[in-house]
């Protein structure tokens, strides 16, 4: 089995203070450090990076951010959009990917290269459950990829959405996905 672990948007951005903080993350990164720190060169770090101005992105995405305009890379600091320092210390021999929405496989570029490295199934971990790890899982599901989500390393700005996601894909896709511990994946990929 030729795997690759994508973690989601494990950013300062959502580990600090700002309006996007994610209080819960701190929970989930001892898993996320142990799966990534033993398997670096198998980890891909997305990135959700905002646009410099809210009229750098079309339709909707321009009322998001002006609603989140403290977010946008004009008042945001560049450093902010980097993965959290623990993790970011693995880049390389771990890759990151940037993205301007919440699925990575919006353009094309991240499905491509793991087509040319051959990987058939995708563990997935990182925030948020109900927001951009959503979005990559089920372009994972699309793409035709084994996917595994790693409950115990994924996170939501809140319990309850992130309770009904894992319910949701547990229930609705479980010939497409499983939902595994980390330990358990750890121990099954040796």
């Amino acid at each position: 089995m030729e795997w690759r672990h994508i973690c989601v948007d494990m950013q300062r951005m959502f580990a600090e203070e700002t309006p996007w903080h994610v209080p819960w993350m701190e929970t989930i990164l001892p898993q996320i450090e142990e799966l990534a720190g033993r398997h670096a060169q198998r980890t891909v770090f997305t990135r959700f990076v905002p646009p410099e101005h809210p009229a750098a992105l079309p339709g909707t995405w321009r009322a998001y951010y002006s609603k989140w305009w403290m977010m946008t890379g004009e008042y945001l600091p560049r450093e902010m959009v980097n993965v959290v320092p623990c993790l970011n210390k693995l880049i390389p021999p771990a890759r990151h990917f940037d993205k301007h929405v919440y699925s990575p496989w919006f353009d094309g570029r991240l499905h491509s290269t793991l087509c040319r490295e051959q990987v058939s199934t995708l563990v997935i971990s990182g925030g948020e459950t109900d927001v951009c790890v959503m979005a990559t899982v089920f372009g994972a599901i699309d793409l035709g990829y084994r996917t595994i989500i790693l409950k115990d390393a994924v996170c939501s700005g809140t319990d309850q959405t992130h309770d009904a996601s894992l319910e949701l894909l547990g229930n609705r896709f479980s010939v497409q996905l499983e939902l595994m511990d980390t330990e358990e994946f750890l121990a099954s990929a040796g």
